[in-house]
């Protein structure tokens, strides 16, 4: 058994790019970062930021041609998809994708205009899926922790052990 599955939140880098193929399907592809924060060995806070490459088709390539800008806050779930081709000088190119399955826009009141009942659209899986249930995304208004908010926190909890 193998397992091919990616979920990200992070902030949309450019607006997303809309294609329609002679089929009538719609395809769309942006890019979306995600920054690990952490302290170097001087104690120094350090951002770190990696960038992945979204391709999502059909009914979400619709919500990112409606709802998703630059900047805005996405929950992002799919999976990990290598391409690869032979440019004009014959040289082995890769490009490395998220092929997304689930987009959920998340952010606070004031962002893009979402529609109405929030924006969660998941497509179809092309193939069965493990029988153990998919954890549910977070909905849009239900606040996501920091890992900073995290360590400040007093080291109590309600837990007995």
């Amino acid at each position: 058994m193998s397992v091919n599955k990616v979920i990200l939140v992070g902030n949309v880098g450019k607006e997303p790019e809309i294609r329609h193929l002679e089929s009538g399907a719609s395809v769309a592809s942006f890019s979306l970062a995600t920054t690990e924060r952490y302290r170097d060995k001087s104690g120094n806070v350090q951002d770190l930021t990696e960038w992945h490459n979204i391709v999502a088709w059909r009914q979400l390539a619709d919500l990112a041609g409606n709802y998703i800008h630059k900047g805005s806050q996405i929950y992002v779930e799919g999976r990990i998809r290598t391409r690869s081709w032979d440019d004009q000088n014959g040289q082995k190119r890769y490009q490395t994708e998220i092929l997304a399955d689930v987009i959920q826009l998340l952010g606070r009141k004031g962002d893009s205009p979402a529609p109405a009942g929030g924006a969660y659209i998941e497509t179809a899986a092309p193939a069965p899926r493990p029988a153990a249930p998919a954890p549910a995304p977070r909905p849009a208004s239900t606040p996501i922790i920091s890992s900073e908010e995290l360590a400040q926190e007093d080291g109590t909890d309600d837990l007995p052990f």
